[in-house]
């Protein structure tokens, strides 16, 4: 017997994945099935209604234009792990599915609709990225330890992550370990612990090594050390063995120490004096404290003094700092932190201190030992490299871009008034260089801060029309297209303008890029109940539809016409870094040959 239509439909109506049909311009939903509303959170009524009709609040997300490219163009298209906004429960909730668009066509072979599988991967999706989340942390962590360690990779050893500390430990320059394989990097290690760390890798199962004696070229010449050390292997998201973490201590101090007491004692003395050190001895049943004259210095004293005044020297914000600090010391018996006090003479410093704590017989702790260390100087160097980074990035900015536009100028003056030879070819030579620079530089550190998690908002009142014209200057200045500012110009944004601005001026370069022959170019604000929306169009000759999703992933370039156009391709990735750390979203409306609007989202509010 046949299948029949009905057949089929039934086939579809109790699948559990979300299937559904769209014909028409308008994709009009034909079919949708149970998997479907549910998933939707819709009864039967949508199905007969226009896909934007039945899903308002995916205006703004791309998967009409999806559906609509496969309708004109018949080819099918499939997603990766793609985020769906859909109001579920009256909320708008976040989602992730693959699917696949596939053109239907009709006894004459013309597509008259397209059908949609969809299979909801949102859980395998949060999952991966509490992953890549946690080994983001992992990673800034490594950085930040005070002992060596280094993250391997397992499939060929190369080395992914590596610590200060651990580059101290091995005795070896940065680009001597990164961009290597453990074993290249440290070759003299390999015969005894190569094997050791296959196993690892092979079974899952951690080794430790206590005092372990290696022989290492550090710096050049070959050392006798002992090390602490542990292969910890780190599980990826399906239990598989995605990397080795080596975390390494240099015991040899503690070895030799027990081989001579008293040259080490001897030892630890005059090195915490050469490094200026102040130590602590805190009898914590009489909360007595005996302090050496480092430490009295560092407080501010030229004596010892009651343990309420040291504790009252801390800054009034720092305080917090302090007893929090204490109160870890009192579960884990290690106390460390980083605070300032104020001097007696009202002068603001820093201090790091360090601590153990010793126990007696009935595991009650009764007394801390530790040192204290001034690192005032090294917090004021740290935040002076800070300031100089973002001060010349700034002061690189404004002559570059004052000087781009005299050069522009003065080209146009020459060409008006006679042959411009080989002037104006050096002159136009150095306003694409200059360009570059000025991208390059910008682009640049964004992503640095962005891979950093430092892209910090700095936001303001100011009105949307006022910041697009001033971020806007430098095309009219130039004169080769004609710029309009159209809508609710008057609103006012709550937002960091500088970055906003760098968005705006990001859009408008890709429309004077990628649209040569399009003079004209619209940028539109329109208000809506919660947000602004601020597009801007050209009229070039459009983005093919399988491009469009990619657009705003790092390094991705849009080519037209066979043209390769320089550039990092970080313009897009910055922007839509940007306007999601407001609390805004981002996208594109294109069709070859009819232009572009790239528009961005904005919430309205303090």
């Amino acid at each position: 017997m046949e299948p029949t239509a009905s057949t089929f439909r039934d086939i579809v109506e109790i699948s559990p994945f979300p299937v559904y049909v769209c014909t028409g311009d308008d994709m009009i939903i034909t079919v949708a099935n149970n998997a479907t509303l549910k998933a939707w959170d819709r009864d039967s009524s949508v199905i007969g209604k226009p896909f934007f009709e039945a899903l308002p609040e995916l205006e703004d997300q791309p998967f009409l234009g999806y559906l609509q490219s496969v309708y004109r163009t018949g080819k099918p298209f499939y997603s990766d792990n793609s985020r769906v906004d859909l109001l579920v429960g009256g909320m708008l909730q976040t989602f992730y599915y693959k699917f696949t668009y596939q053109p239907m066509y009709d006894a004459d072979g013309k597509v008259y609709g397209v059908v949609a599988f969809n299979t909801d991967v949102t859980e395998l999706e949060r999952a991966r990225q509490a992953v890549e989340e946690s080994e983001m942390t992992l990673y800034n962590l490594v950085r930040q330890a005070p002992v060596g360690i280094c993250i391997i990779r397992a499939n060929d050893l190369m080395i992914e992550v590596v610590n200060d500390s651990y580059l101290e430990l091995v005795g070896r320059k940065r680009r001597e370990i990164e961009n290597h394989t453990i074993w290249d990097a440290i070759p003299e290690a390999a015969e005894s612990y190569a094997p050791i760390m296959n196993r690892v890798i092979d079974t899952g199962i951690a080794y430790t090594a206590k005092e372990a004696e290696l022989v290492l070229i550090r710096n050049g010449k070959p050392e006798m050390l002992f090390i602490d050390f542990v292969y910890e292997p780190v599980t990826h998201f399906d239990g598989s063995i995605n990397a080795i973490m080596v975390i390494g201590i240099d015991v040899t101090d503690q070895v030799v120490a027990r081989r001579s007491i008293e040259d080490i004692e001897e030892r630890g003395r005059l090195a915490i004096e050469a490094a200026e050190i102040g130590t602590f001895d805190l009898n914590i049943l009489t909360q007595i404290t005996v302090t050496s004259d480092r430490f009295n210095a560092i407080f501010g004293f030229d004596k010892p003094v009651p343990r309420r005044k040291l504790i009252e020297s801390f800054h009034p914000e720092d305080r917090i700092i302090r007893d929090q600090a204490h109160e870890e010391a009192g579960k884990t018996g290690y106390l460390f932190y980083e605070a300032r006090i104020i001097h007696p003479d009202e002068s603001v410093h820093w201090i790091r201190t360090q601590a153990k704590t010793y126990y007696d017989t009935d595991n009650t702790p009764v007394r801390m030992l530790g040192t204290i260390l001034d690192i005032t100087e090294f917090k004021r160097l740290q935040q002076q490299k800070d300031d100089f980074i973002s001060v010349a990035s700034h002061e690189l900015k404004t002559p570059m871009t004052s000087l781009k536009a005299s050069i522009q100028i003065l080209d146009k003056l020459i060409k008006t008034n006679g042959d411009t030879g080989k002037i104006s070819t050096f002159i136009e030579k150095a306003n694409i260089s200059l360009s570059k620079m000025q991208h390059l530089i910008e682009s640049l550190l964004n992503v640095s801060k962005i891979t950093a998690g430092q892209l910090a908002l700095n936001k303001s009142h100011f009105k949307a029309g006022d910041m697009i014209t001033e971020s806007c200057d430098h095309v009219r200045m130039a004169g080769d297209h004609e710029l309009s500012i159209t809508g609710d110009t008057d609103i006012e944004l709550y937002a960091d303008r500088s970055k906003i601005e760098q968005v705006i001026v990001n859009l408008v370069n890709n429309a004077v890029k990628y649209a040569p022959l399009s003079r004209r170019i619209i940028i539109h604000v329109a208000r809506r109940t919660k947000t602004v929306k601020i597009a801007v169009q050209d009229f070039g000759e459009g983005i093919a539809y399988d491009k469009i999703p990619h657009l705003f992933e790092r390094y991705y370039r849009v080519d037209a016409t066979g043209v390769q156009y320089s550039g990092l391709g970080l313009g897009l990735y910055i922007s839509a870094e940007i306007v999601e750390r407001h609390g805004g979203k981002i996208g594109v409306n294109s069709e070859a040959g009819k232009g572009s609007i790239f528009w961005f989202t904005l919430p309205i509010g303090d």
